[in-house]
């Protein structure tokens, strides 16, 4: 399967790359996008999923660092939760 690293900009400047088993990120996330922080969730969300899910139907279980990956954007997302209008970027794939 291949997998990639997605890169992001949180509303506060910090980068980080980010793990997918699976080009799926690419249908749902652009690079130079910015994304309202519950669009980028819902969306980090599905495609991580389906990837997970990928990977479970070819090699019989969820694929573990996708689902700890969505677990990290989701703890990393929480403390912006009240800022105004919070958006987070993305800022480049690498394959």
């Amino acid at each position: 399967m291949p997998e990639m690293r997605f890169h992001i900009r949180w509303p506060d400047g910090r980068a980080e790359a980010c793990y997918s088993p699976s080009l799926v990120i690419k249908d749902y996330l652009v690079p130079g996008q910015s994304y309202e922080l519950a669009d980028f969730l819902a969306r980090s969300r599905t495609a991580l999923q389906i990837a997970s899910d990928r990977v479970a139907a070819k090699y019989g279980m969820p694929c573990s660092r996708a689902l700890n990956q969505l677990a990290r954007i989701e703890a990393a997302a929480r403390p912006f939760a009240d800022s105004p209008q919070p958006r987070v970027t993305v800022d480049a794939f690498d394959e």
